[in-house]
């Protein structure tokens, strides 16, 4: 074995280790998102509390506390927290966040973004030696797809915090997420550091396939938000129809935003991405006319691709069409989704195609049981 190859294979190793380091930090960081939510569930005098902030009575366009005098007492009047408006127009002030206003609660919350960060870092670090490792961008298969695309959507949650977004809440069902596909990669995905085929040497991979990354991230950021609008947008109505939710329904939805907030958060993620979708869709016809002499073939994974783009093309149509907004643009936003999910997995492990680089195949699944 050659010093060059001893030394890609001990990168190799090390970038094991640094994914499996990751996964161990985002099993921490679930567990005190858990914990921020559970305390929070405890808390009704915070939620209550953070009803009556002044951030909260701005948005519903009254006092958080009246106070009247009568002769020389004060009475302090508790405002309505208004649900929905007469005129079908809402007025719902964002929930307090996971924490619910408890101040436990909202320290697990910071120790749980720590931890985002730390095993953030860890992910980074173990993508990156795994390039060095094969001396390419590690998005041969798909195995360094999935540790590339579910650090990047963890790298999107931390810029949005970054940025002051009320998106902590996220980070229960993120890191959920990140852990199930982090196994899936090191289970049934892994392969051995290895060349690129012919048809992947161009740099169009580093355009083409960082551009897609980074798209899949966004939409499922957008997934995420989108459902739990549809579960906040059921809650609301129920509460403006005289319904009573039950009690885990309520100490868990009235602690999110409103879904005036979620829908239009959806929304702006989904088309603020669109466009760099479609450069990416351009870009991979561009990279097909120089490895195999045609832009476009219809191929599975070309297909797909353009229901995709469709999909969000209708959904985003939809938002901008008075009689679609609401509950059925999110479906077609989730059907969206939902189309880019099966581009990735179900193309790439079940459909033979010229894209067909996945190095995991049925008898790979058959061998650990699906």
């Amino acid at each position: 074995m050659t010093l060059a190859a001893a030394t890609n294979e001990n990168l190799a190793e090390i970038s094991n280790v640094l994914i499996y380091s990751a996964m161990a930090i985002y099993t921490l960081a679930f567990f005190a998102y858990i914990a921020e939510w559970l305390f929070g569930s405890r808390s009704k005098v915070g939620r209550t509390a953070a009803a009556l902030t002044p951030q909260a009575a701005t948005a519903r366009t009254a006092p958080a506390v009246t106070v009247n005098k009568a002769g020389g007492t004060a009475v302090l009047e508790r405002p309505k927290v208004v649900v929905r408006a007469a005129s079908g127009s809402r007025d719902v002030p964002d929930g307090p966040g996971a924490h619910g206003g408890d101040e436990k609660g909202d320290l697990y919350g910071r120790i749980a973004v720590s931890l985002t960060v730390l095993a953030f870092l860890l992910a980074l670090g173990g993508v990156l030696t795994r390039a060095l490792s094969v001396e390419r961008a590690p998005w041969g298969n798909m195995y360094e797809f999935n540790i590339t695309f579910s650090t990047t959507a963890v790298g999107v949650y931390l810029l949005l915090l970054a940025l002051k977004k009320n998106v902590r809440w996220i980070g229960l069902f993120l890191t959920t997420s990140v852990l199930l596909d982090l196994g899936l990669a090191v289970t049934v995905l892994y392969t051995e550091s290895d060349q690129l085929v012919p048809a992947l040497h161009s740099y169009w991979l580093y355009i083409h396939v960082s551009t897609a990354i980074l798209c899949g991230a966004v939409f499922y950021v957008g997934a995420i938000t989108t459902v739990m609008y549809l579960f906040k947008d059921s809650y609301e109505n129920k509460l403006a129809n005289g319904g009573k939710p039950g009690s885990f329904a309520t100490s868990f939805l009235e602690r999110l935003p409103a879904s005036s907030s979620l829908d239009k958060f959806a929304y702006r993620v989904n088309a603020a991405v669109f466009p760099l979708w479609t450069f990416t869709i351009i870009a991979g016809a561009i990279w097909a006319g120089d490895a195999w002499g045609r832009y476009w073939g219809w191929d599975p994974k070309e297909t797909w691709s353009f229901i995709t783009w469709v999909a969000y093309a209708g959904y985003l149509h939809a938002r901008a069409t008075a009689g679609w907004k609401g509950r059925k643009a999110a479906y077609l936003a989730l059907a969206a989704f939902g189309c880019w999910l099966f581009n990735y997995y179900g193309v790439n492990i079940f459909v033979s195609g010229k894209h067909s680089y996945a190095d995991v195949g049925l008898g790979a699944l058959r061998s650990v049981g699906f």
